[in-house]
């Protein structure tokens, strides 16, 4: 792989795209996060992934990113959609939980607060979400309701005077037992609208069950949430959310976040691919020599490329203020799709030994299902990008 151009920053990178559309700031940034993963994360990610808990370790590391910053690093850069995916990138090459853990804070929570809550809400509450001083989770799906989940939310909130009372479950949470808050998406049975409130997990009728039994992001833990009578007060309620057209407004903002995770695994899945074919050997010579692996590896290699090239630009379009559900939906469908191929590949480069931990290998092949479905589904996402193609919503 000399020939294949590599960075400091985001590792392989044939085409240059993070030279080409980051300071030197922010690669240095990224230089120093993978330093950080390599050296503090990715060593216990294995016995992580197997015990199905994540290691103190990785939350330490990740509440110190905003110490990662130069100080000289521009504001605008540092808050850029282009910067964070790149970001997103890096940690997901680590591990996906990883990479999940910290966009349920930076991506999930905090752009609910952004796009969600009022000026005055954001300007309070965001210094602390970044800070990770205020941890949160997004309570969105349901346990009967997940695709449909724009029609068929069931969560509902009803206005007492000040207050809002709560009902209803809220299942898959990334992050919920560990949260102090939850961003909790319920149905106004006044006007039938969906709205969304700050609800402590602590608060009397709240109760955070953890899920076990999962295959993919095992160190990711989610919850199932009960909420019952749960007591909110006005000022709680994120002010910009008062219907499902406004909390897809979020998901816009959130689906570029999984599509840059979808291309970093591939990332991560390369690498362990690479590290692999160049140490085993099989009739007597290393098998990184072989024309059957090498093609595979060169499939992977093209896979990750062409990600890449939907990310960034579909990043560099976002933060140029030209938001599109279609092109967000688009990146995440084809960067998933690319990701079930590409970690299929190096399971096969790697033969048996491709299913077990210490390989690396194994994690992004069963990680890569989970992203596959989550913030939107293969089928979802196609459907938002055929309404748009033919002006006809296929929708049921």
């Amino acid at each position: 792989m000399d020939a294949v151009t590599r960075s400091d920053a985001i590792g392989i990178d044939p085409y240059g795209f993070a030279a080409a559309h980051l300071s030197s700031d922010a690669l240095s940034a990224l230089s120093g996060l993978r330093r950080v993963l390599a050296s503090d994360i990715v060593p216990a990610m294995a016995e992580a992934w197997e015990t199905a808990s994540m290691p103190d370790v990785v939350l330490e590391k990740l509440t110190a990113l905003e110490g990662m910053r130069p100080p000289g690093m521009d504001a605008a850069e540092a808050d850029s959609t282009l910067f964070s995916g790149f970001r997103n990138y890096v940690l997901a090459q680590a591990d996906v939980s990883v990479a999940t853990l910290y966009n349920a804070q930076s991506g999930l929570f905090r752009s609910s607060i952004l796009h969600g809550g009022s000026a005055e809400q954001a300007a309070a509450l965001d210094p602390d979400v970044r800070s990770f001083a205020l941890s949160g989770a997004f309570a969105l799906t349901e346990p009967d309701h997940g695709s449909d989940i724009a029609g068929g939310l069931a969560t509902t909130a009803r206005r007492d005077g000040d207050e809002w009372i709560i009902d209803g479950a809220k299942r898959w949470i990334g992050g919920a037992a560990a949260a102090d808050v939850l961003v909790v998406f319920a149905r106004d049975t006044a006007d039938g609208e969906v709205k969304a409130f700050l609800v402590s997990t602590d608060a009397p009728g709240v109760r955070c069950d953890p899920m076990n039994g999962k295959i993919a992001l095992r160190p990711m833990q989610n919850a199932h949430v009960t909420l019952q009578a749960v007591r909110v007060p006005e000022s709680l309620r994120l002010q910009r959310v008062e219907s499902w057209r406004d909390v897809a407004r979020i998901l816009r903002v959130m689906r570029s976040d999984v599509a840059w995770i979808a291309t970093g695994l591939q990332a991560g899945a390369l690498d362990a691919a690479l590290r692999y074919v160049t140490q085993r050997e099989q009739f007597g010579r290393p098998i990184g020599g072989f024309q059957l692996v090498q093609e595979k590896l060169a499939r992977m290699l093209g896979n990750l490329t062409a990600s890449l090239g939907l990310v960034v630009q579909l990043s560099a379009q976002q933060d140029a203020g030209h938001w599109a559900d279609e092109n967000s939906a688009l990146a995440k469908m084809q960067t998933a799709r690319l990701a079930r191929e590409t970690v299929a590949l190096a399971r096969e480069v790697a033969g048996g030994n491709g299913i077990l931990l210490e390989h690396d290998i194994a994690r992004f092949f069963a990680d890569a299902e989970a992203v596959y479905s989550y913030e939107g589904t293969h089928e979802i996402t196609s459907l938002i990008v055929g309404r748009a193609l033919t002006g006809e919503s296929a929708f049921i």
